[in-house]
């Protein structure tokens, strides 16, 4: 019988040997590889220079100074021309407003012909003034004025804010309201107002002279009155106007029963 030979193993075959790797692509044998957190540079193309920000300078350089210089002197130019279009426009717009308005104060003044009422004293009643003493006073005038109407087409309204004054030789005696109330067109309205006066002490030289006025029985006072009134051209009120009022009066005697022996109004406009 044949003896059975074992077989024999069979040599390990060798293990292929690591091939070296090959560098990523865009990297150099030899170079250590890129790291990652980089950004990758930009194309051979273009270039990135970075400078610290206090190398960096806003001022043109001297072969582009004269077209800086240029251009900056242009916009300014044109900066100013258009300020002074619109200031031009602002004062044509301004003009015209102006005009027409002046146009129309001198249609309505040419079909209406405003006039000022006229004015005039009618009575007054003095009490509480005693010249033969020292003490204050506290003088009392009761004041009937008479304001006409002429205007055949303007009716008038006297505003709220009206003053009244009587003074003799520029001391205030007593002061009081004027009522507020509408006047028609050709109306006569008769206006009582009460005056007051408060610790009025005449200066020595003053209680002489009127005490000589009273001896010879011309006692010139003064009346002087604010008046803001309003008037109606038809359906239509122009703004509020202030009249003042000055008139000059005499009377015989400072009593309740003073007669006036004469008087003298004139009104006029406040244009301030």
């Amino acid at each position: 019988m044949a003896d059975q030979v074992p077989p024999v193993p069979s040599p390990p075959s060798p293990s292929p040997s690591p091939s070296p790797s090959l560098p990523p692509q865009g990297e150099k044998l030899g170079m250590p590889p890129a790291d990652p957190m980089l950004k990758p540079s930009p194309p051979s193309a273009s270039f990135v220079i970075q400078l610290p920000k206090d190398q960096i300078y806003r001022i043109p350089p001297p072969e582009n100074a004269y077209r800086f210089n240029f251009y900056t002197r242009q916009a300014a130019k044109r900066q100013r021309g258009s300020c002074s279009r619109c200031l031009f426009f602002l004062f044509i717009v301004l003009s015209l407003i102006f005009i027409f308005l002046a146009a129309a104060l001198g249609i309505i003044y040419l079909i209406f012909l405003p006039k000022l009422p006229s004015f005039s004293i009618d009575s007054l009643s003095i009490h509480n003034i005693n010249l033969s003493s020292s003490a204050a006073a506290s003088p009392e005038v009761d004041l009937t004025i008479r304001s006409a109407n002429t205007n055949k087409k303007i009716g008038i309204y006297y505003r709220d804010g009206g003053s009244v004054v009587i003074d003799y030789s520029g001391e205030v005696l007593s002061r009081g309201a004027w009522p507020s109330f509408y006047q028609g067109k050709r109306n006569v309205t008769v206006v009582q107002t009460a005056l007051r006066g408060s610790g009025i002490r005449f200066a020595d030289d003053l209680r002489g002279s009127l005490t000589a006025a009273v001896k010879r029985r011309e006692v010139p006072l003064g009346i002087n009155a604010e008046l803001p009134m309003r008037m109606r051209f038809g359906a239509v009120k122009i703004w509020t106007i202030t009249v003042k009022l000055q008139c000059d009066v005499t009377v015989n005697k400072l009593t309740a029963d003073a007669r006036i022996l004469n008087e003298l109004c004139r009104a006029k406009v406040d244009v301030l």
